[in-house]
């Protein structure tokens, strides 16, 4: 008797077992089968180059996760305006935002560093905006820096994924701009702490949303911009500000990719990857875009639709200067930005 209520148990216990090895089983499957679908808006508006290839993003999502992510992709202002995308991801009105760090400098102040205080990511090799680009994202991930933003990110509830580079910065003006004393109460748009280095240059620092730049610009309300090469090539800024400013700026532009971190969270880890992958590819057809990009600029130069200004040397030392200090006062904001500061600069004196 003994032994058959053993067996009894032995047959009831395997029962058990295969029974929540198919339910086990079933859920795999269907985990492996379900679909995640996202939205991710950009903070710029559709003329520029670097929003348009989100689809790009999107499609390598698709492709590498085997059709189980599927991202939908939005312009500013389209959902929300650019400067709410952060809000509107850690509420999930968003999945994902792409934008840079400097919007957010209020409440992460490390985020002024990611994007690139002044010089920052001025690169003294002479190389290509591809090849700068590749430099400034090893050291990102190679340094402890994107450990640093991931951290400092949770935070404001999203996880940052990866960076991408608007390949060299540029300033388009109205009128010509040769020296300091040029300067002096013009009215520069920037972003973040830039609008802080142009005060302390003698010139008025101010922040337009990108998408009326232009408006603003041939009406007077500003007199330069900042953006990257989609200010000529896309958006056409150069018809009403056709002087480049050369000296003085980055050579690299770091944005991001950042994904509400509940979200990031729930996905298994294969599709962790697949984004990660993504975010490469993006990073990728990004410099190559922009190496072309540049190239039709070359020919607006010669065409003399776009007119190159430089700063005198004079110039060009106070921007060292105005910039250094900044440096210093950014990184008293907060614990993080003293860290990063502390990468950087550790990180320039190997540059040759």
């Amino acid at each position: 008797m003994i032994r058959k209520k053993s067996f009894l148990i032995s047959v009831g216990v395997l029962v058990i077992l295969f029974a929540a090895s198919l339910c086990i089983g079933h859920l795999t499957a269907e985990a492996a089968q379900k679909v995640y679908r996202m939205k991710i808006q950009s903070a710029w508006p559709r003329a520029d180059i670097s929003m348009q290839m989100l689809e790009k993003f999107a499609a390598a999502a698709d492709k590498r996760s085997n059709g189980q992510i599927k991202i939908q992709v939005f312009a500013a202002p389209e959902i929300v305006p650019g400067e709410q995308t952060l809000e509107a991801t850690k509420k999930g009105t968003l999945d994902m935002l792409h934008s840079i760090g400097a919007y957010w400098g209020g409440t992460t102040p490390i985020g002024e560093i990611e994007f690139g205080l002044p010089l920052m990511w001025a690169m003294p090799l002479g190389k290509t905006v591809k090849e700068n680009s590749e430099i400034v994202r090893d050291f990102f991930l190679n340094s402890g820096f994107a450990e640093l933003l991931r951290k400092e990110y949770a935070k404001q509830g999203v996880y940052w994924l990866d960076m991408h580079s608007y390949g060299e910065l540029f300033t388009l003006a109205r009128e010509p701009i040769t020296s300091c004393a040029d300067m002096q109460g013009k009215k520069f748009r920037a972003e973040g702490a830039w609008t802080d280095f142009y005060n302390n240059m003698g010139a008025r620092g101010t922040f337009v949303d990108g998408g009326e730049a232009y408006m603003a610009l041939s009406k007077g309300v500003i007199d330069t911009t900042q953006w990257d090469v989609s200010a000529v090539t896309g958006m056409n800024i150069h018809e009403v500000a056709p002087y480049r400013i050369m000296g003085g700026g980055n050579d690299v532009v770091p944005g991001h990719i950042l994904i509400n971190l509940k979200k990031w969270e729930a996905l298994p880890d294969n599709l962790k990857e697949a984004l990660k992958g993504a975010a490469k590819d993006y990073f990728d057809t990004l410099n190559e875009i922009y190496m072309e990009e540049m190239k039709k600029v070359d020919g607006l130069v010669k065409q003399g639709k776009v007119k190159l200004s430089y700063f005198d040397d004079a110039c060009l030392k106070k921007h060292e200067e105005v910039a250094a200090k900044l440096w210093d006062e950014i990184a008293k904001r907060d614990p993080s930005a003293v860290k990063a500061v502390e990468l950087v600069k550790a990180w320039r004196k190997t540059l040759k």
